[in-house]
């Protein structure tokens, strides 16, 4: 069968190595700033400050107030505090909150973003913005939010928990296994998708057992970083759809959502999906990628059940009311019966079918 297929190269310098975050004084100089609007979590404010003290004045100010699903309000914070300060760039430590809450700022001023991930979210490496408010999640895609440049250290990994690590490197799975059967998948995609799948299904149960192996850590975050390029390459569909609504509406934890969600997703998609079924067969060496998925997560220590994680049993409705009120991508059509059935496995966290 003939190709055909577009393939979009998005601008952004990566910068990977054990001791990358010494280069980052070089990397703001490289940009011009001058005066960076420091973004972190509050749990992350001394990382971010450790790692900006040999920057010197080029702070213009920390703001350590990310949270989890970038909520309006403290959005429009960042924001204000960005254009008081002078900002010329921004600068994000941590993960995913205070990636997408630079990204935020980013969206509204236009400003360039550093950012150094210390998980394995992906967010870095897309042009992809979410935001929640009214117990929605809204998302889009804007050039200004594709950071200008991404220090990736694995050594800012080692202290993330091995539970939470988990859980992080299977969010970054979900990109790439989606992006496998993504309408816009091409052929480079592919390749770096399946590559990430390998690379983090392989690297997590290394992790989990010795936190401070640095060569796993590399591996994942290695997988991390082309699960967000194929992420940022493609359009998403059913699995990042209900995790959005999910953490949107009942305020879930993201990483941990995503792992309890992927096997269900696959399992519905991917008899109709056989290419993305079969890259997946081989990046992870099984005949059932639903299944082995959700082993490899359950044994690792991940919760898999919804209600665990916060999701009333009454919620299941609600989310099927939000899922079809918007059209999406996806290889196959859904029914109602179909999402039911899928969030009342994993809301009991039982193995797909």
């Amino acid at each position: 069968m003939s190709l055909d297929f577009v393939h979009e190269t998005r601008p952004g310098r990566v910068v990977f190595a054990v001791g990358a975050r010494h280069r980052l004084p070089e990397e703001v100089d490289r940009l011009g700033l001058r005066r960076l609007l420091v973004v972190s979590t509050p749990e992350q404010a001394a990382l971010a400050a450790e790692l900006t003290a040999p920057l010197g004045g080029r702070v213009a100010e920390p703001h350590p107030h990310a949270t989890m699903h970038v909520p309006v309000a403290v959005a429009e914070r960042a924001v204000a505090r960005a254009r008081e300060a002078g900002a010329d760039g921004c600068l994000a430590v941590g993960g995913g909150s205070a990636i997408g809450l630079a990204k935020a700022v980013a969206k509204e001023t236009g400003l360039p973003i550093v950012a150094v991930p210390t998980t394995y979210a992906g967010s870095e490496m897309t042009p992809i913005w979410g935001l929640t408010g009214a117990d929605r999640k809204t998302t889009g895609r804007d050039p200004r939010v594709l950071p200008s440049t991404v220090v990736y250290d694995p050594e800012l990994t080692v202290t993330l928990p091995p539970g939470l690590s988990v859980t992080s490197g299977m969010n970054a799975l979900a990109h790439s296994a989606e992006a496998l059967y993504a309408p816009d998948c091409s052929p480079v995609t592919a390749l770096a998708a399946a590559d990430s799948v390998r690379a983090l299904a392989a690297a997590l149960p290394r992790v989990a057992a010795d936190p401070g192996d640095l060569e796993a850590r590399s591996d994942a975050l290695y997988g991390a970083w082309l699960a967000g390029t194929a992420l940022g390459s493609t359009t998403m569909s059913l699995h990042h759809k209900l995790c959005h609504i999910l953490g949107g509406t009942f305020d879930l934890p993201h990483a941990q959502t995503h792992t309890a969600v992927l096997p269900h997703v696959l399992a519905l998609n991917l008899p109709a999906a056989p290419r993305a079924r079969a890259a997946l067969e081989h990046a992870l060496g099984t005949e059932n990628p639903a299944a082995h998925l959700f082993r490899l997560a359950r044994d690792l220590g991940a919760e898999m059940s919804l209600k665990a994680l916060g999701m009333p049993e009454d919620g299941v409705e609600t989310v099927v009311t939000q899922a079809f009120a918007a059209p999406y991508a996806n290889p196959r059509p859904v029914t109602g019966t179909d999402l039911r059935r899928l969030l009342a496995d994993a809301l009991a966290g039982t193995a797909p079918a």
